[in-house]
């Protein structure tokens, strides 16, 4: 599997702030949760939009968090409705390290989603990789209390899922400068990037607008962490 990362299982720390990050230097920061899925147990660290519609997957050597696609969660504005939310902390600045495989049909839209800056089910961010740009697909939005927003013009062009096959996302947030960048397998250029001040701390996570795949092998690293605000579980009526 591309971009797998050694580890046994879910690592939790709080860390103290390290040195700043720099244009061109990548932060020594420490890693402050890693999940690599080898239980079923894992699943018990994430706060589902519609938990029926995610499964612990294993498949030889291959473990992780397995969407089935569908979902009966109605979102308070236009945005997507599979979303797995680590459930116990924040973070501000930090560098995620993720592993996804699309296992939907191949249509201008087929997606995943990567979720960060979430601090409530009406304000978060969230990066749609899909096929083909437009308005709505491909592109880094915000969700602020609104229908979401594109927060750059349409890429020129979208990515490549395939079929079966895994690929490595690395999302870097600045929250000084408000930088977002999205790098897909080993390309040196994001694929997509935008400036945004307006969510500093917030929760991570993972899932897609309405489609299926599988989520695996998560690092994050991080200067510093806090304890989650409000509920547990955002989506909980």
């Amino acid at each position: 599997m591309r971009g797998s990362i050694l580890a046994a299982a879910l690592l939790l720390t709080a860390c103290s702030s390290m040195n700043s990050p720099t244009d061109g230097q990548a932060p020594h920061w420490p890693i402050v949760y890693q999940q690599n899925f080898l239980g079923p147990r894992a699943l018990a660290e994430f706060a589902f939009t519609d938990a029926a519609r995610w499964e612990w997957h294993q498949q030889g050597e291959e473990h992780g968090l397995k969407l089935l696609g569908g979902s009966e969660y109605q979102p308070p504005h236009r945005s997507p409705t599979s979303i797995a939310l680590i459930q116990s902390f924040e973070v501000r600045d930090f560098d995620l390290d993720v592993d996804l495989k699309q296992t939907g049909r191949n249509y201008g839209h087929r997606d995943m989603c990567l979720f960060f800056g979430f601090q409530s089910p009406s304000r978060f961010y969230y990066t749609h990789m899909a096929t083909s740009p437009d308005a709505n697909a491909h592109n880094i939005f915000r969700v602020q209390d609104k229908p979401r927003t594109n927060m750059s013009p349409p890429a020129k062009q979208g990515i490549d899922w395939g079929d079966g096959i895994w690929h490595h996302v690395h999302i870097e947030r600045r929250v000084k400068d408000g930088v977002i960048r999205v790098y897909w397998d080993d390309q040196t250029e994001p694929i997509l990037s935008a400036i945004d001040t307006n969510f500093d701390w917030g929760r991570i996570g993972f899932g897609s607008f309405d489609d299926s795949g599988i989520v695996a092998n998560i690092v994050v690293r991080a200067p510093m962490t806090r304890s989650a605000s409000g509920n547990e579980n955002p989506f909980a009526k």
